[in-house]
């Protein structure tokens, strides 16, 4: 994965500090093998453009020629749900208007399938949350 220039995680709010960051995978409909050359690069920088534009942070990002995967941080009032949304709903929108071979390619009005994976990642272990949750009681 390509990372960016600052990798930490951390981010700050008006209410709130927070460490969030989600992997996120997904694929073209059918699984077609669309991201290469031109598509490859208009897809990441559409990636960057949208986080900015929604106040994510692009931790590392990589194509490959049938997926994505994004590793991003997003304030506390972002559903992971909302976030690859917007990402494959911004990307979608703009790539299908570039490429317009794209939309013959993939057979509908979407290019990315539904589906999507998300796991999170953190610096601290559950065991580590229990042992304080556990340690603070008789405060």
């Amino acid at each position: 994965m390509q990372e960016s220039k600052n990798i930490s995680s951390h981010g700050t709010t008006r209410w709130s500090h927070y460490q969030i960051a989600y992997h996120f995978v997904w694929i073209p409909k059918y699984r077609r093998k669309v991201l290469l050359g031109p598509v490859q690069r208009e897809t990441k920088r559409l990636i960057y453009e949208c986080a900015e534009k929604h106040g994510f942070r692009i931790l590392a990002l990589e194509t490959d020629e049938d997926h994505v995967h994004c590793f991003a941080s997003c304030p506390p009032r972002w559903s992971p749900a909302k976030v690859v949304g917007y990402l494959k709903g911004y990307t979608s929108r703009y790539l299908r208007a570039e490429f317009p071979w794209l939309k013959k390619k993939c057979e509908t009005k979407q290019l990315w399938t539904q589906a999507y994976y998300v796991g999170t990642a953190g610096s601290v272990s559950q065991e580590i949350i229990r042992r304080y949750i556990n340690e603070c009681q008789g405060l």
